[in-house]
């Protein structure tokens, strides 16, 4: 988690005036599924919500979600805005000591300290909270606003849990709160590398904590004061339910008391029980690959071993499954724990020149509250005047778009070449480092495309190799998984688990482990190379390529340490629903978030 300066928008997105931007439609929401539960809100007549964005990552999502709530928001911008604040939100994102510089140097910090000590309303998401304690160790250790008893540490990585802790876990309530009285039994979407631990000290502001290899803090309350270590505003239908609490305690109260009476005289709770296992849910995820037609418009496609056009006899026309900021919030009702955008499309020679992409995350952020990555030319390169652009600038630009994470493929593979090369050494200059030293490993996915190469022996390779159950053509026992490049159309003489191993530690926090050779068949994962990477590294993997019915799903995270798994086609073509994947998983007994 690291914070960064504003890097402004180049003059270069202004320059290339054939490239059209198409009509991009935002649909209904026509019905409950992935939204909050609806309060009446008469309680308040202000709805201003003061922000402290101080620059750093993704902060669109938030002010989508608190616009989505009918409030309007006020940047902070200098030191009385703190203070005059009726309520204020901080979704701190970035590293510890970084984000408490960037305080100390806009004045913020006895101001921030003022503002709480008068029990002021006031809600920190994420890093957010963690300010608030004694201090951290991350980046060598720095002093917080001592507010709360307490140190932030890293997540122990020895136990075998993948780190960073990513995904949908459940809350363990201490005390009842009006903020966190809608949860019930409903899963939060976390994403951080460092934890605060509950003791007896900081037992007076524990309002809740969640289990990852022991229990750490998930939420803190005192009086007014309130912080989340998850993401409200990620957290899909129960997210935007606590900001409501937060934001109109008085008519979540009403609504309790209402509730309360009803159940009363009722057999019936209110309160939603979930069946199934308890703990971080295995994810699934719905991935767009989206690209340009031959029309110039966005569509979401889809092809058989990366090709993505019809048939010749069918026209051989870019394939169109659909509009993607249709296809994502579609999926975001049907109840995708994340969504993916792949930008296939020609725009990669210049990527901040992809207004039409950029567009698409701003308008899917409106109403899409559970992350976002975007993959496709991130990337440095030269515009057409010569002037040069950073990975971390093309980055910035989709964060602020409204992606939580952008994803890396072919020059990862470069990278790690080069890595190699030097001994396994680093020296800053990939986009890896760039961007996971300043928006965190959390935000950099990379994306691995390998194929099966067979040989007769271990014997035959200096690469990472299993005695497979898929026999070569020549009747071969074992495999290395090669990684290519440019769309799979380019092998490296890299395999899979050394790109694996390579990119975690250069700073990634995510592995997007796609497969050619399953790609697009529906016969299910690849469950050996899932196998092989997952276990290679401490960082999350997201197997991908071969789903095609419930149990494929179910199959990968009961025979890999996957922690979660994602597909296209067969969500797109509407062959396989999201809810039955997830009913599947749930009767197996793995945890899934359902509500």
């Amino acid at each position: 988690m690291m914070s960064t300066r504003h890097i402004s928008m180049p003059d270069a997105l202004r320059r290339h005036p054939s490239r059209t931007i198409p009509s991009l439609a935002v649909p209904n929401n026509k019905n409950n599924i992935g939204r909050p539960r609806r309060l009446n809100c008469t309680a308040s007549t202000d709805k201003t919500v003061t922000l402290l964005d101080y620059g750093a990552g993704n902060v669109r999502s938030v002010r989508n979600a608190i616009k989505s709530l009918g409030f309007t928001i006020k940047d902070v911008e200098t030191v009385s805005d703190i203070s005059n604040a009726d309520r204020l939100i901080f979704p701190g994102v970035g590293a510890f000591g970084q984000a408490m510089d960037i305080l100390r140097k806009r004045g913020y910090v006895d101001a921030l300290k003022d503002y709480i000590q008068a029990d002021k309303p006031f809600l920190g998401v994420c890093l957010g909270m963690q300010l608030l304690f004694e201090g951290s160790d991350e980046s060598g250790g720095f002093e917080g606003l001592g507010l709360v008893p307490g140190r932030v540490t890293h997540f122990d990585t020895t136990m075998g849990l993948p780190v960073p802790h990513i995904g949908w876990n459940d809350l363990i309530k201490k005390r009842d709160s009006t903020l966190l009285s809608l949860v019930d039994d409903r899963r939060v979407y976390f994403v951080h590398s460092y934890h605060a631990t509950p003791t007896s000290d900081n037992k007076d502001w524990v309002l809740a904590t969640a289990d990852y290899g022991g229990e750490f803090v998930a939420a803190v309350q005192k009086s007014n004061v309130s912080a989340t270590q998850f993401h409200p505003e990620k957290s899909g239908a129960v997210g935007l339910d606590i900001l409501k609490c937060f934001l109109e305690p008085e008519v979540a109260k009403q609504m309790n008391s209402s509730d309360s009476s009803d159940s009363s005289s009722s057999s019936s709770s209110s309160s939603t029980k979930r069946k199934g296992k308890a703990g971080l849910a295995k994810r699934v995820i719905a991935c767009l690959d989206v690209r340009a037609n031959d029309n110039g418009d966005l569509v979401v496609t889809k092809g058989d071993q990366y090709d993505v056009r019809e048939s010749e006899q069918a026209g051989g026309e870019v394939r169109n499954l659909g509009k993607p900021v249709e296809l994502a919030r579609r999926y975001f009702d049907e109840g995708a724990d994340e969504v993916t955008f792949l930008n296939i499309t020609g725009f990669r020679d210049f990527p901040l020149g992809d207004l039409p992409m950029l567009k698409v995350l701003r308008l899917a952020s409106e109403g899409v509250f559970v992350p976002l990555t975007v993959g496709g030319g991130i990337r440095g390169f030269k515009d057409g005047t010569g002037k040069e652009y950073s990975a971390l600038q093309v980055a910035a630009e989709y964060f602020r778009s409204g992606a939580d994470k952008v994803s890396i493929g072919s020059d990862a593979v470069t990278a790690v070449e080069e890595y190699l090369e030097r001994g396994s050494g680093k020296d800053g200059s990939t986009a890896i480092e760039q961007i996971s030293k300043v928006y965190g490993a959390q935000a950099v996915v990379v994306s691995i495309d390998p194929r099966r190469v067979y040989v007769a022996s271990p014997n035959d390779t200096t690469h990472y190799t299993v005695k497979t159950s898929k026999p070569g053509p020549n009747g071969d026992q074992y495999c290395w998984w090669q990684c290519t490049i440019k769309g799979g159309r380019e092998g490296r003489d890299v395999d899979a688990v050394q790109l694996a191993k390579g990119v975690e530690d250069l700073g990634a926090g995510e592995i997007l482990l796609n497969c050619i050779d399953n790609d697009g068949r529906g016969e299910g994962f690849d469950l050996e190379l899932v196998e092989a990477v997952s276990t290679a590294v401490t960082i999350p993997v997201i197997a991908s390529s071969g789903a095609g019915k419930p149990e494929h799903f179910t199959e990968v995270f009961k025979n890999t340490h996957a922690a979660a798994a994602l597909a296209a086609g067969i969500f797109h073509r509407r062959e396989v629903p999201i809810e039955d994947v997830k009913a599947h998983m749930e009767n197996a007994d793995i945890p899934v978030r359902t509500a």
